[in-house]
């Protein structure tokens, strides 16, 4: 097949050809030829339900069944020509099954439109990449699982407005991104529950006269169930938005991360390392270690917010049912899942080798009075009301700015200046290991509790993988 030399199958109504600049314009085979084997599919599903209703014969069908696999495994083998006068990937897989198997081809598009035929290519598409994103997202939250649990006693600075806050531990810090994307994970695999639906049978958007049976194609290509309207199922693309609206999550998340990443691994915090080889260094300057990785995945975030908004730009204002517009939703889909199974493969692949320089992040909890509120909790098991005790401690930590003393390096006695109720057992409370050992409850970050959240972590991920599986 040559470029150009292919009739279309809707010239019938036409007088005059198509302009070439507009034939152009309008092809999408460029890029929905990644639907490829969906189509081929979703074409095999079809011919066999043609055959169980007695359109086609079953000698038929088999004869469409061997074309359209043959079709298959040229395209596999790089053989396939693609010719952009055919439009798309459902006209160009059509036309070489009839070149092949000649006018029993034309028979298969029987009680079918190109509308219900890439609503069905999307939606197993889909269902497909949505199963390998989550995939690589549950390894990713392993491998943060594996560095909660290896640091779970590492004591680091909580923040609240990047000031010191509080003390916590860096395994209860990773836990709290694991947290992030485990609702992530919950999300990916409740839409798919949205995406699994056939929308084979609706045709162009009001059904066929065909005797049909959308129940056995929905079966044959492993779909939950049939789409019950036929106008909806054609004209609607929610499940690319939900699933893409799932992903700026996602990758909002992945951009916070990125930006403690960057800060952390900085000369300023110098809290961690990032391995090598996920790092580069500057044309300029040798002393450089540039986080290019974190960097990149915090500007790929913005990207998919764009795909999103234009996909719901798209949809705003169209009426039912199918309109060419919806060709423009195939570009961002794909390029949002390369771009977040990207950013998941590289993060999954990195965090195993962050190093903790735990001297660092001890001695910057230790510089920020970060047990304050301890002190104040003190005061308050030992009678006074909350607001009271959080003006001594106030009073306390200003005296330690201009003296450039933490509160644990004062004496008893002038701890004892600000209120007699202070005694010696206060310095249980004031050291770092004693803050984050006191928060022992759930959600807390005491060592043991945090060792604790991974292991119930590791079994409630394994459930969620498990159930996921075997729903496919």
């Amino acid at each position: 097949m040559t470029e150009g030399s292919a009739k279309k199958p809707w010239t019938g109504r036409f007088n005059e050809p198509t302009d070439a600049f507009v034939e152009a314009f309008t092809a999408s085979v460029d890029f929905d030829k990644r639907l490829q084997h969906y189509d081929i599919w979703g074409s095999i599903a079809h011919a066999r339900m043609l055959a169980k209703i007695g359109v086609l014969t079953q000698e038929e069908a088999e004869t469409i069944v061997k074309g359209l696999k043959s079709i298959e495994a040229d395209i596999d083998a790089g053989q396939f020509e693609w010719d952009i006068a055919l439009e798309d990937v459902h006209m160009n897989i059509e036309a070489a099954l009839t070149e092949r198997i000649g006018v029993l081809g034309k028979k298969l598009h029987t009680g079918r439109s190109r509308n219900d035929q890439v609503a069905t290519d999307m939606r197993l598409y889909l269902r497909d990449e949505t199963d390998d994103i989550v995939s690589e997202l549950t390894r990713l939250q392993t491998a943060l699982l594996d560095v909660a649990e290896r640091e779970a006693g590492t004591i680091m600075p909580g923040f609240t407005h990047l000031q010191t806050a509080q003390p916590v531990t860096f395994g209860h810090h990773m836990m709290a991104w694991f947290e992030m994307l485990n609702r992530d994970h919950e999300r990916l695999c409740n839409g798919r529950v949205r995406i699994d639906r056939s929308p084979l049978g609706a045709a162009a958007l009001a059904g066929t006269t065909y005797p049909i049976d959308p129940e056995i194609t929905a079966s044959l290509l492993g779909f939950d169930e049939p789409c019950v309207n036929s106008l909806d199922a054609v004209s609607d693309r929610d499940f690319v938005i939900e699933f893409i609206s799932n992903c700026a999550l996602l990758l909002t998340h992945l951009s916070r991360f990125s930006e403690e990443l960057i800060l952390w691994s900085s000369a300023q915090f110098e809290f961690v390392d990032l391995g090598d080889a996920f790092c580069t260094g500057s044309s300029i300057m040798p002393q450089k270690k540039n986080p290019d990785v974190p960097e990149l995945v915090r500007g790929k975030a913005s990207r998919v917010y764009g795909h999103l908004i234009a996909l719901l730009s798209l949809m705003k204002a169209q009426p039912l049912a199918y309109n060419r517009d919806n060709q423009e939703d195939k570009e961002p889909l794909f390029d949002t899942v390369d771009t977040v199974k990207g950013c998941l493969k590289v993060y999954a692949d990195m965090v195993p080798g962050i190093r903790v320089n735990a001297e660092r992040m001890r001695e910057a909890a230790r510089r920020g009075f970060s047990t304050a509120t301890d002190l104040a909790d003190y005061l308050v098991r030992k009678g006074l009301p909350f607001r009271d005790a959080h003006e001594i401690v106030g009073n306390a930590v200003r005296q330690g700015v201009q003296s450039g003393r933490d509160l644990a390096e004062m004496s008893l006695d002038e701890l004892r200046g600000f209120s007699p109720k202070i005694e010696e057992d206060v310095f249980d409370i004031l050291t770092l290991d004693g803050s984050v050992a006191a928060r022992d409850h759930l959600g807390g970050t005491a060592p043991k509790r945090v060792r604790s959240a991974v292991q119930r972590a590791r079994a409630e991920l394994h459930a969620l993988t498990h159930t996921s599986a075997s729903s496919d």
